[in-house]
């Protein structure tokens, strides 16, 4: 029977694994990635605080994607909690831990990461049931997004604490990886794969989605007399979640590929030598996904930016503000009578009364 080690502290799994914590977490090198870090972490709680905040004051946001919206940027919100731990948790300090305090460390980072993916996958798989089948909104009502929300955060969770739960190695020293010292190899692999597979599929789904909403709206266009930039809406959108994924899948699929290359014991990979980058790579995630939001949403910068200057303006200038249609598409003028809502976006939809007069017009 193998020996555990469960009243080791860490330096003894780093000695075993020949992990080296402080030659590169001293002089400027530690300097710089503080600083960076620290900065970075100030933005992340601002910025989806503002998020946060902007989805819970205006009631245009009131919509299923939204609340989804606000959940991410609470994701992303936790993972800058799960990187100011580390800060103070790393480098030297690393083999000095106790395996519950390093488990708590490592646990706060997977729970962020699998909760920004599963939202995300969350919303790729509404939004492609919703416009595959030509609904104006989505089947999702406050109890049911509540109940994905409870679900996102039970699955993140569940998989931050699997290594806790017994897949590590704490007792078979020789299944130890480099870069987890008390993560079994086949933990490593297997965490790896199952997210770049759901970053692979969610890549399709959204792609199939962006597809569909511009084959739709070159059709309906032809049938409609709307604006050039209204009838182009549904693409650009679309365009907007799907920089948002690409951010995610960006940023994430370095640290991802490392760990899986750790985890089939490439030796001679270097791996030692850019696994903080791919960390800060990973952090650069959630400071720009707030960015996307208001770059890409003028409703939510606006709302962000009155609430930041403090200044409020009545309901009749919120609604001449608006500057982009609230919904994917429209009513056409011919007599199929389908909708599409653009819920990935803007959550709102267009009145009866323009339809009407586009109708007329």
């Amino acid at each position: 029977m193998n020996e555990c080690y469960y009243d080791k502290r860490m330096d003894f799994f780093y000695n075993k694994t020949n992990t080296d914590t402080v030659d590169e977490w001293t002089g400027p090198k530690l300097i710089v990635v503080l600083c960076f870090g620290t900065f970075f972490c100030l933005f992340i709680f601002i910025s989806n605080s503002l998020v946060i905040a902007a989805v819970v004051k205006n009631k245009r946001f009131h919509f299923p994607f939204y609340y989804l919206l606000a959940n991410l940027a609470a994701a992303d919100f936790f993972a800058g909690i799960a990187y100011v731990f580390l800060m103070f948790n790393t480098g030297p300090v690393s083999k000095t831990l106790t395996v519950n305090r390093w488990f708590l460390r490592q646990g706060l980072l997977d729970t962020s990461l699998t909760a920004s993916l599963v939202n995300l996958l969350v919303i790729a798989v509404e939004r492609h049931m919703s416009i595959m089948r030509m609904k104006i909104h989505s089947n999702l009502t406050k109890k049911r997004v509540t109940f994905l929300i409870i679900s996102i955060w039970a699955i993140a969770i569940f998989m931050g604490a699997v290594p806790t739960l017994g897949w590590n190695c704490l007792c078979d020293i020789t299944a130890c990886s480099s870069l987890a010292p008390i993560y079994s190899r086949s933990y490593l692999v297997f965490w790896s794969v199952l997210n770049l597979v759901v970053f692979f599929i969610m890549v399709v789904v959204y792609i199939r989605i962006y597809m569909y909403v511009q084959r739709k709206t070159n059709v309906l266009s032809s049938h409609t007399s709307g604006s050039i930039s209204r009838r182009r809406t549904p693409v650009k959108l679309m365009k907007t979640v799907m920089t948002l994924l690409g951010a995610f899948v960006v940023c994430w699929t370095p640290g991802l590929v490392v760990l899986l290359l750790d985890g089939l014991n490439c030796t001679y990979c270097g791996i030692q030598n850019v696994k903080r980058w791919f960390l800060l790579l990973a952090l650069l995630n959630s400071v720009m996904n707030p960015i996307i939001y208001s770059y890409k949403d003028d409703e939510m910068w606006g709302t962000m930016k009155r609430m930041i200057c403090c200044s409020s303006e009545d309901k009749s200038q919120d609604r001449r503000s608006s500057r982009i249609p609230s919904t994917v598409l429209c009513r056409s003028t011919d007599t199929s009578g389908h909708y599409i809502e653009d819920g990935i976006i803007q959550g709102t939809i267009c009145g009866k009364g323009d339809l009407g007069d586009k109708g007329n017009s």
